[in-house]
């Protein structure tokens, strides 16, 4: 998975440079150069998540875990390989201890008698976590159970951020359940 998170970040450097050139009204040639290296990064990116597909695909057990993670509202095709890898590597004895491994537990910030805001943790796998963002924004409008945390924590007073957390959070929780019962 490694591999392709850095393509992405190479990708995203490279669009970056593409955008600073049209701004910039550089050379055609510039241009024309990291057009097509964006175009390679991508087909790269492709081939490497049909090797991991077809690798998931082969394996009864990860591919029934891949479709059942795909039944939860707010997970898809994407998100979905990263936690049949993630799971598949390491194992949690509890849906806690996934959320913990992640980063999504709260953490207190704090200092003498002054008290601050709680925060993610965020000591896991950033690129887990900024998927798993995408994921939650979604499930916020499209799963139930999470829509309804999301209404009952604002209307509790909590931020947007901090109600898009425990989205986050409740979402690893469904998605840590589903693979242990296997439904």
């Amino acid at each position: 998975m490694s591999v392709v998170a850095a393509l992405e970040k190479d990708r995203l450097r490279e669009s970056n440079r593409l955008e600073a050139c049209s701004i910039s009204d550089s050379n055609e040639r510039v241009t024309t150069s990291i057009t097509r290296l964006i175009a390679i990064i991508d087909e790269e990116i492709r081939s490497i998540e049909c090797e991991i597909d077809t690798i998931i695909a082969s394996d009864p057990i990860m591919s029934k875990k891949h479709k059942l993670l795909q039944s939860v509202v707010g997970i898809g095709k994407v998100m979905s390989r990263e936690l049949v890898y993630l799971f598949s590597a390491k194992h949690f004895r509890s849906a806690k201890q996934a959320a913990a491994f992640i980063g999504l537990i709260p953490r207190l910030n704090e200092s003498g008698n002054l008290k601050g805001r709680t925060t993610l943790s965020k000591v896991g796998p950033s690129r887990i976590r900024s998927k798993l963002f995408l994921a939650a924004v979604a499930a916020g409008t499209h799963n139930p159970d999470i829509k309804a945390q999301k209404c009952r924590l604002l209307a509790a007073g909590k931020t947007k951020m901090q109600a898009l957390g425990a989205a986050m959070r409740k979402l690893i929780h469904i998605c840590y359940g589903v693979i242990k019962t296997e439904t």
